[in-house]
């Protein structure tokens, strides 16, 4: 085997978990993901003027209920007709006032595109049994196992609280 090929692959493999990525939260912290092993995962993409933006509510009550077995990771995003505000203070105030959001929420990411953020490439085009590709719309959510592997896929008309996502933890 070529020794430029090997070299190559040692350092430009795709992840094979999440647990190799630092997200940076919406109050500019920096968490390596990491710190979650032995934790199932819930991310979102997120938006603050989106029709499904009432899932916040949910997303809230799901952190509640289950925040001991799961984390739950929030990813605003405005690529979808612009649905999310402009900036991270603005973002985290809605979501406080309108959903009392107590979860783990990112700074603002794009989720698609030429500017993807690293994590969602990953998400996008990682095996699972449901479907890979990209996200179509905001609110879709990433189920991750306690191996930081991707378990499951929703699109965004599975709330939250629908079985087919309680049922994991």
């Amino acid at each position: 085997m070529n020794i430029l090929f090997i070299l190559l692959t040692m350092f430009f493999s795709p992840p094979k978990n999440i647990y190799n990525f630092t997200i940076k939260t919406i109050d500019g912290k920096e968490i390596k993901l990491s710190k979650f092993k032995g934790k199932k995962i819930l991310i979102v993409n997120t938006a603050s003027k989106c029709g499904y933006t009432p899932q916040y509510e949910d997303l809230e009550k799901l952190h509640q209920q289950y925040g001991k077995e799961i984390v739950l990771i929030g990813f605003p995003a405005g690529n979808f007709g612009g649905q999310e505000l402009a900036t991270n203070k603005e973002i985290q105030d809605f979501c406080k006032k309108n959903f009392g959001v107590t979860f783990l929420l990112s700074e603002k990411v794009s989720v698609k595109g030429g500017d993807i953020d690293p994590l969602f490439q990953y998400l996008t085009s990682a095996q699972n049994p449901d479907f890979t590709g990209d996200i179509k719309w905001n609110f879709e959510k990433f189920l991750i196992n306690n191996k930081g592997e991707l378990l499951h896929r929703y699109r965004s008309t599975v709330k939250p609280l629908d079985p087919a996502i309680t049922k994991n933890f």
